[in-house]
């Protein structure tokens, strides 16, 4: 039994019992059956499943090892974070954080005008707000709005032209002047594909030059005890806490320093995001190397450490890790369309009463396949393979005669893969790659799991069930768009490895897991598929509800979505079919009422084979 390395990613979220994936939480439905109850409403495509207590369990474990690493280390400040709504702006996700995090007073991160009105909107007065990324005055005057509504905001400057911006307002009008941040740029850099977030070269942050002249600045303009927080982000999924300490050392300092300069009212160091999320299959290629206690421990001593050594008072401590958060609580379920070997089924043979000889030697090595003999008969087989082909492009067999040898040798290599199951060998592993299934799935990589295609970001993918059955097939995973891009292409060095699935008989899942973090707020609309069918799953002690059920958006809304009249689109197909030729009006009128049946319905394809 394969478990798709569910103890690497999994984090005691799902569990596998009696062949099917399941939820491991109070009365452990199988996501399975969540998704065929889901599909009896006719719904047809992707769906995305939440789970909002995957939320609540991340909030809860992030605050009680900041905690408990404050007692531990007796650390005289507090721990404080707030959720960056970049990460994932969609509702579902947003109400739960702000649900489960309510008691913790746990707050939001805006870095745009929308996500900062959404910030001000959702986050409880009391729970901190901070406002990241570049502003313009109407931007910042937003912040002051914040404050006087009574809002812990602070408003973190990336730039001199920015406190300047703050400054202004200030003097202008008469709001209450909300907290000031500095973003500070570190000379140490991050790991990995986000590293650039981090260094000399960073997009965001003030130098060492800048910071003294902003708190010039803020003193000129009797503004300094505003001046609250500093501020630094190493990158998004920080592989390795070595990156973590080396740049809590540099901010560490930095801050120190300041507070020896006179920023009195100074009490804060956000750390930014970058918790790392596991997301590989493989104990090969795992993408951290540390757990959320030994994060947590780090940034408490080190920081105690150096402000223990300087003589200044430990600041509160802020985060802003969001992928930590909501990557896991979502689940994305493809129905696989269609195997391209499908009609490689015994079923489909069909043999004349005088063969080619190569074609009597396929049946024969195909009747005389066993655990001893079926490396060398594979090899044969495709041998045979090649020689047929020849023959076809010469002309010496027939149409028929090269589709028999494809079903014989499609059914040797079958046949091998599972008589040499319990005794795998270097050479069957080397042949995988090049036998590889394909699995047309009904989604789009573009619009589902763009970190896949843009950043070659890996994501767990497993059935979700036959997990009893032994998985042969190497599998390339092949999505509806028109783009050869879109494939997740079999990987030797992080094997996928699906069941052979019969289509015509049973429906095939395919889950894809910690895809809540950036996938959505990033999919693209390639080829005009938009955001998949999703719902909300509430488990309870005996069974589960499913609540926030939306289709993905219908022919009509996508295309009225990017500027197009949906009403004259419509008008104008059915008067272009009415007026052609139909042997009855009965027919024309059942074509006009599935005409627009179809472009009511949502954009992803409805039938398999």
């Amino acid at each position: 039994m394969k478990t798709y390395g569910i103890d690497i990613w999994g984090e005691n979220n799902f569990m596998i019992d009696q062949g099917k994936i399941k939820v491991n939480y109070k009365s452990s439905p199988s996501l399975l059956e969540i998704t065929q109850k889901v599909r009896k409403t006719n719904l047809r495509g992707p769906l995305i499943l939440r789970f909002p207590h995957l939320i609540g369990k991340q909030i809860d474990a992030l605050y009680s090892n900041f905690r408990r690493a404050i007692f531990e280390n007796d650390y005289t400040g507090k721990f404080h974070a707030v959720f960056p709504l970049k990460v994932n702006q969609f509702p579902e996700a947003v109400d739960a954080i702000v649900e489960h995090g309510e008691r913790y007073s746990y707050g939001l991160e805006a870095g745009s005008k929308a996500e900062l009105a959404l910030a001000m909107a959702k986050t409880p007065i009391g729970s901190p707000i901070t406002v990241n990324g570049f502003k313009d005055e109407e931007m910042v005057t937003l912040g002051f709005m914040a404050a006087q509504m009574g809002h812990d905001i602070t408003i973190t400057i990336e730039g001199l032209g920015e406190l300047e911006w703050i400054i202004d307002v200030a003097q202008s009008c008469g709001l209450k002047v909300p907290k000031i941040g500095i973003r500070v740029r570190l000379q140490s850099e991050g790991s990995g594909i986000w590293a650039k977030s981090s260094g000399l070269n960073a997009k965001f942050g003030l130098t060492s030059t800048e910071l003294i002249e902003a708190m010039s600045m803020l003193q000129e303009n009797n503004m300094l005890e505003h001046f609250y927080m500093i501020h630094f982000h190493v990158g998004s999924q920080m592989q390795e806490i070595a990156t973590l300490k080396r740049v809590l050392r540099e901010a560490g300092n930095i801050y120190a320093e300041l507070k020896k300069m006179g920023a009195d009212n100074l009490h804060a160091i956000n750390i930014g995001g970058g918790l790392a999320v596991e997301y590989s299959q493989h104990t090969s290629t795992r993408m951290r190397n540390y757990t959320l206690e030994e994060f947590s421990n780090s940034v408490v001593f080190l920081i105690r450490e150096i402000m223990n050594a300087k003589g200044v008072a430990h600041p509160d401590i802020f985060t802003e890790s969001g992928r930590f958060i909501v990557a896991s609580h979502s689940v994305l379920i493809a129905p696989v369309l269609e195997l391209f070997s499908h009609d490689y089924q015994a079923k489909s043979l069909k043999l004349k009463d005088n063969n080619p000889p190569l074609i009597e030697e396929l049946r024969e090595l195909n009747s005389l396949l066993s655990p001893r003999t079926c490396i060398e008969y594979m090899h044969d087989a495709l041998d045979h393979m090649e020689s047929l082909l020849t023959l076809f492009n010469l002309g010496h067999i027939d149409l028929q005669d090269r589709s028999n040898a494809e079903i014989l040798v499609h059914q040797i290599i079958k046949k091998s893969l599972y008589l040499s199951q319990d005794n795998p060998m270097p050479e069957i592993e080397r042949l995988q790659v090049k036998l590889q299934e394909r699995y047309l799935i009904n989604s789009s990589i573009f619009q589902s799991i763009p970190d896949y295609w843009g950043l070659q970001q890996q994501f767990p993918i497993m059935p979700l069930d036959h997990l009893d059955i032994p998985a042969i097939r190497a599998a390339s995973l092949w999505d509806i768009t028109c783009d050869s891009d879109g494939e997740i292409r079999f990987q030797p060095e992080t094997p996928l490895y699906l069941h052979d699935i019969d289509l015509d008989e049973e429906e095939y899942f395919l889950a894809f897991f910690n895809v809540g973090a950036y996938q959505e707020t990033l999919g693209m609309n390639h080829n005009l598929f938009t955001h998949p069918s999703e719902c909300t799953i509430l488990i309870n002690e005996t069974g589960y509800e499913i609540e926030n059920f939306t289709e993905s958006d219908n022919v009509l809304n996508i295309l009225e979505d990017i500027g197009y009249d949906a009403s004259k689109l419509l008008t104008n197909l059915k008067n272009k079919l009415a007026s052609s030729e139909f042997r009855t009006e009965e027919e024309k009128s059942d074509t006009l009422q599935k005409l627009e049946m179809y472009l009511y319905q949502n954009g992803y394809l409805r039938t398999t084979r």
